[in-house]
């Protein structure tokens, strides 16, 4: 199979029509994301994807802090020029590997965050660099003129932002530009669309990249009941997978499952399927080479203007199905 290649923005950018998100292949700070992290099978999905035409892997200094970074330049070593990669900083990390939460976008903070991750990746360039969330306190404009210095001194190819209105995003494309946006967007997560932000990108020519495309696993359709997550499971914390919403999203959740059975494919699929029909690039993360090939797969199903409008009826735009953080995490959405 040969993935065909898409172009991500104006910039020059091509991709694959699918990429792979890595944030679940290593732990944070002792803990599990979306379940225990098991090295070797997340090598091999890695080297699987690439085998199936996917070599743009997202990871981020924040995950692990740098042990995802470090996965990835264990995965890649010595074949770097064959993979595209896209990492982020803004989170900011202490001198002692701690998580601060707070968001750091001054011109010295990019400097460093930046030769922190040439290190854990064993790179000297990064192809695409995000801004993982804006830092509130710093003119977007001081971030980016230093971002666009690294692209520069050639240690960045493109650059991209992470969660951010369409005025950052005018603001941050006057000063550079910018070749990607990414957001959190499914089916149960529209909020991008809501907001104009789609528009805005569309208008300036800047690739939307989708996080979390299933919904946080919800669109696997294997989450049934809370007690499918285990117990330290970050989403036990996230109101869309709590009272009132947990259940009500369950029922949408089998009424996609009917319109996927009907297609005979499985739900991951659909839903990732109605994203790349909309001419977004989506970055489902897994650490199994069993469902990356499943995700992949997604990208040879072809859904006509039918299939998107009964898929929307099911889950129509404004749907409420519950906030995608907790609380502090939505206060630095932008």
């Amino acid at each position: 199979m040969v993935m065909k290649k898409i172009n991500l923005g104006s910039e020059g950018l091509a991709v694959p029509g699918i990429g792979l998100g890595c944030m679940g292949m290593t732990g944070f700070e002792g803990g599990n994301m979306y379940g225990e992290a098991d090295e070797k099978e997340a090598i091999a999905t890695i080297h699987r994807s690439f085998e199936l035409g996917g070599n743009f892997l997202d990871t981020a200094d924040l995950y692990g802090p740098f042990k995802n970074e470090q996965l990835i330049a264990k995965a890649i070593g010595g074949n770097r020029n064959k993979y595209i990669i896209a990492t982020k900083f803004g989170w900011e990390i202490d001198e002692n590997d701690k998580v601060t939460w707070a968001i750091n976008g001054k011109k010295e903070y990019v400097k460093k965050a930046v030769e922190r991750s040439l290190k854990n990746l064993n790179t000297d360039y990064i192809d695409l660099y995000y801004m993982h969330r804006l830092d509130k306190n710093t003119p977007i404009e001081e971030t980016i003129e230093a971002m666009s210095e690294l692209v520069k001194e050639g240690k960045v190819g493109y650059l991209g932002l992470s969660e951010v209105s369409s005025e950052t995003i005018k603001r941050a494309h006057a000063i550079h530009p910018i070749t990607a946006v990414q957001s959190e967007y499914s089916l149960f997560e529209r909020t991008a669309e809501e907001r104009g932000i789609l528009n805005t990108l569309h208008e300036l020519g800047i690739g939307f990249v989708a996080y979390s495309p299933l919904g946080r696993g919800f669109l696997s359709g294997q989450i049934r009941t809370i007690d499918d997550l285990p117990e330290n499971d970050f989403r036990r914390a996230i109101p869309r997978f709590q009272e009132p919403h947990f259940y009500k999203n369950i029922e949408l959740v089998k009424a996609i499952e009917t319109m996927a059975d009907e297609k005979e494919i499985t739900t991951t699929q659909l839903a990732l399927a109605w994203i790349i029909a909309k001419g977004i690039l989506p970055i489902p993360g897994t650490k199994r080479r069993i469902y990356l090939e499943q995700n992949i797969a997604s990208t040879e199903i072809e859904l006509n203007e039918t299939d998107l409008s009964k898929l929307e009826n099911i889950v129509p735009l404004g749907t409420d199905t519950g906030n995608p953080y907790d609380e502090f995490s939505m206060g630095l959405i932008d």
